[in-house]
């Protein structure tokens, strides 16, 4: 989608959501504040990578569900090659499980689609002012990890898992196979066997057809 025009110091927006109502939504609620504007929409992670190549925005407003990429994968590759462009996800997943690995990846901030506007617009001005943001029960879990009082990680085994390796559990609870893992990921074969193996030791599992039967349950309840 080509470049709309914004005037003053307004900053700009870049909308990174594979739902095309989504993204009309988002920009229908950016482009009536003030400040914002949405500078270029895009539904796949190629796409936004070249959007963001080509219209730098100040911001990119990211789902982490995309049809061709890991949002977290996504994430990275943005602030490798483009360092001054903040991220902030906006994602239907449960922040609990996903809130640590995007700001780990360099993301500035997380919130839920089920938030509404106004808490979408603070997260938008806290995180394009410099700051973090996640909501205050995620902020919480995230200081009492850091001080050693939170939950032992042996009782959240998903929390374990590397971004890779949480990448093929989706997958797998998708319904592919190793090789159809290994095509969209790029990688070999081998190394998603490595991954299946090491996922299945750390969530406490025996066998291949328990690890894909779990993933499969495990992705139910993200939809």
């Amino acid at each position: 989608m080509s470049s709309r025009k914004t005037a003053g110091a307004k900053k700009r927006l870049l909308i990174l959501d594979d739902h095309p109502m989504m993204r009309e939504g988002l920009a229908q609620l950016i482009n009536n504040e003030s400040d914002l504007a949405v500078c270029g929409e895009a539904g796949t992670a190629r796409e936004g990578l070249e959007l963001i190549a080509k219209l730098k925005p100040d911001l990119l407003l990211a789902d982490i569900s995309l049809p061709d990429r890991n949002g977290i994968e996504v994430i990275k590759d943005t602030l490798a090659l483009h360092p001054g462009v903040a991220v902030l996800v906006i994602s239907m997943h449960d922040e609990s499980l996903y809130a640590e690995r995007v700001l780990r990846a360099g993301a500035r901030g997380y919130v839920m689609k089920q938030e509404g506007g106004k808490k979408l617009m603070e997260a938008i001005r806290q995180v394009l002012s410099g700051k973090i943001y996640v909501s205050e029960k995620m902020s919480a879990k995230i200081l009492e990890s850091f001080s050693g009082r939170g939950e032992h990680s042996e009782q959240r085994p998903m929390e374990n898992l590397t971004d890779r390796e949480f990448e093929v559990l989706q997958l797998l609870g998708d319904g592919k196979g190793t090789r159809e893992i290994a095509e969209q990921m790029h990688l070999s074969t081998k190394t998603v066997e490595a991954h299946r193996a090491n996922i299945k030791r750390k969530l406490n599992l025996k066998t291949g057809p328990e690890l894909v039967r779990y993933a499969v349950r495990w992705e139910e309840t993200q939809s």
